[in-house]
């Protein structure tokens, strides 16, 4: 059974960053509750589509990102809050865009699957499995090619490595020694089934090794150890070394959608996972470096006042104008709008 971090064996950690592990805290802090948010007004009526939230995965999100520039890309999948905050994107557009609204940060059309915002070089989220992959091999490419510094991100699941895109993406990466970390948040299962029921091999990590793409492991819920994992590996795809791929093992603590109760896995199973809650352990690290329970509570205290900030703003916020359906639409004639859609 996973313990608290008061409870396991430690490694010496007397020389660690505080300041940086509040930082952490604080990122994983408004994650949840961002998410917290949004899952209630999914249940009020007010969130447009499905919402798939990263409850129990805020470490792998808050490690990672910490090691990026503002410059540098991400993708993400359908479960891209937690990416999207960690790397700087504004809560309250993000909120409304959950709610549809002009001022979110796709002016309402993304929702929560698709939200991006290239101010902070996240490239989206996406709703389809595997997705995210080609899209930042498609950009580590343009950003070789154009001699520029930055790097690029991709953020997947363990259930996209069964997916065709994976195998090209990785293959293409390596082919060309683009600047492009990969990122598996292996979580244990591809939406409501064990991922190692449908995976033929040994996983992940297996199949980049077998492509020539360094795997490196991490306790995903360990954010000290995802940070200090990351930064190694940015560094060595920034020096020019060529993709890598960082497997971080973790656990969603909710369902795979909002709305969906996980009656495929044990309760005592969840149970046992929320002590090895990623927010948990760094909240327990931090005691145990001597900072004061009112101080921490004040941190979660002030993420959950920004989250309801986030949605009274979102739900006054207004609508967006029908026009804008034409917007961001490829091969539309403007003029013949009737025409969309039949058969042309």
């Amino acid at each position: 059974m996973p313990a608290s971090l008061v409870d396991r064996p430690q490694p010496d950690r007397a020389n660690i960053d505080r300041a940086r592990v509040l930082g952490h805290f604080r990122t994983m802090a408004r994650i949840r509750a961002f998410e917290e948010a949004a899952d209630q007004a999914l249940k009020d009526g007010h969130v447009k589509g499905a919402v798939h939230l990263s409850i129990g995965q805020e470490g792998v999100a808050s490690g990672v990102c910490a090691n990026l520039d503002r410059g540098d890309f991400i993708t993400s999948n359908h479960r891209g809050h937690g990416h999207t905050l960690a790397k700087g994107a504004d809560m309250t557009a993000m909120m409304a865009e959950l709610f549809g609204r002009a001022t979110g940060a796709c002016q309402g059309k993304g929702g929560s699957m698709h939200i991006a915002d290239f101010q902070v070089g996240m490239l989206g989220a996406n709703g389809v499995v595997g997705a995210g992959i080609p899209i930042a091999v498609g950009a580590a490419h343009a950003m070789k090619l154009a001699g520029d510094p930055r790097i690029v991100v991709c953020f997947f699941g363990d259930g996209a490595i069964n997916r065709g895109p994976f195998l090209e993406g990785l293959n293409w990466a390596k082919a060309f020694d683009l600047p492009v970390l990969f990122v598996c948040e292996d979580n244990g299962f591809a939406a409501t089934t064990r991922t190692r029921a449908v995976t033929a091999g040994p996983g992940p990590a297996a199949r980049s090794e077998s492509l020539g793409v360094p795997s490196t492991p991490v306790d995903g819920n360990d954010v000290v150890a995802v940070d200090a994992a990351a930064a190694e590996l940015v560094a060595r795809v920034r020096a020019g070394g060529g993709p890598q791929f960082l497997h971080a093992r973790t656990y969603r603590l909710r369902g795979h959608t909002a709305a969906d109760p996980a009656p495929y896995r044990p309760a005592a199973e969840v149970e046992e996972r929320w002590l090895d809650d990623p927010i948990r352990r760094c909240r327990d690290l931090l005691a145990l470096q001597g900072m004061a329970e009112a101080e921490l509570d004040r941190v979660r205290a002030d993420a959950v006042a920004e989250a309801a900030a986030a949605v009274a703003d979102g739900l006054a916020a207004p609508h967006p104008d029908p026009a804008l359906a034409w917007t961001d639409v490829q091969d539309v004639d403007m003029a013949e709008p009737a025409t969309v859609g039949a058969g042309r």
